[in-house]
């Protein structure tokens, strides 16, 4: 087992290197799924921390699809599959792993079925909300180039810059506040957990507070 999660961890940090999207994101989540099984029962570990490491094996070849097709968890879910198999996992447990992959991803219709999905999703979600989100948010600001400006939030700006899978199309038109708005406010009552619940619930309640006083200091009130 441990000789196999090193080997993921090897492919996943050749693979990633988008800076928001990188080992490091992948470990905070491998920890976080760690942590919130210890407040749930049956939670099958050999099957939670491959997902965990692997979910977002697809997301630097997302991030380099201008179409907007490319859905980073089913394509993740695929390329899991061939590194799972190589690594003489059996059939039972590629299964499950990929359908905690496929079904990590926020913006999709594909719901978490089993215990390990919902704290995979859950631990993902919490790393893009308080003080953490804010760091990641302004990487992939600034990554991206985007704005700080609130401009473009609007039904024509969510009807042409996202794609039917839910992802966005052209990223650079995107901005933190823009995010915040359309996910970050969501995500507590999104989650499965209730341990999730209660950090996403202090997470989101600081982050509230920054984005107000944000936008005081850009219009130049304080």
């Amino acid at each position: 087992m441990k000789a196999r999660i090193n080997k993921i961890k090897e492919i996943v940090g050749k693979e990633l290197s988008c800076s928001a999207h990188n080992l490091d994101h992948v470990m905070r989540v491998h920890n976080m799924c760690i942590f919130l099984a210890k407040y749930e029962e049956h939670v099958d570990l050999d099957i939670l921390i491959p997902a965990a490491l692997l979910h977002d094996i697809g997301r630097v070849i997302e991030s380099q699809d201008k179409s907007g097709k490319t859905d980073h968890a089913i394509l993740g879910a695929e390329m899991a599959e061939d590194i799972l198999r190589n690594l003489d996992y059996n059939e039972e447990e590629i299964e499950k792993i990929k359908h905690c992959i496929i079904t990590h991803r926020y913006r999709s219709g594909n719901e978490p079925r089993t215990i390990e999905a919902k704290i995979l999703f859950d631990a993902d979600k919490l790393d893009v909300i308080g003080s953490i989100g804010i760091a990641r948010t302004f990487m992939i600001s600034g990554q991206f180039g985007q704005s700080l400006s609130q401009n473009n939030l609007s039904n024509d700006y969510i009807i042409n810059n996202t794609s039917e899978n839910g992802r966005l199309k052209d990223v650079s038109k995107h901005s933190p506040f823009i995010e915040y708005e359309l996910k970050f406010k969501k995500i507590p009552e999104k989650l499965y957990t209730k341990k999730a619940k209660e950090i996403g619930k202090d997470r989101l309640a600081f982050m509230d507070l920054f984005f107000k006083k944000l936008e005081l200091e850009i219009e130049g009130i304080e």
